[in-house]
């Protein structure tokens, strides 16, 4: 018997994508409105009746042709472009161009929030000392 995995085995592709969606089985059993080990059966079986499969993608959030159409490799390829689409690559480095504020701004910010806090305190402080 060979090793090789199905390529059109839904329950794998299921497991998969529950993973990638940080979803443990006993959440989707829960949506589900069943329980873990009925989860573990569907993830183990080469397929599905339609009206479950529209109830599982409907708890992953998905849709049914992205189940049925779901690869290893397609994810990969979507991870990659938005990789290739979210940084520049310049001289060999990798630079983000999400910063939408300038950091030496927020540090004097920060800086003055403590000093106010600082001042807060010794007027506090004073206070105390004269009710004595």
């Amino acid at each position: 018997m060979s090793t090789l995995a199905k390529p059109n085995h839904i329950g794998r592709k299921i497991s998969r994508i529950r993973e990638l969606r940080d979803m443990k089985q006993e959440a989707l059993a829960q949506a589900l409105g069943t329980n873990q080990q009925a989860v573990s059966a569907i993830e183990n079986s080469e397929t599905i009746e339609d009206a479950k499969l529209v109830e599982i993608a409907k708890a992953l959030g998905v849709t049914v042709e992205a189940i049925k159409n779901f690869s290893e490799d397609a994810v990969i390829n979507y991870f990659n472009t938005i990789y290739d689409n979210d940084f520049s690559h310049s001289n060999g480095a990798i630079q983000s161009n999400n910063c939408s504020f300038n950091p030496l701004d927020k540090v004097v910010e920060l800086y003055e929030r403590l000093v106010l806090a600082e001042k807060e305190k010794v007027e506090y402080l004073e206070k105390l000392l004269k009710e004595k």
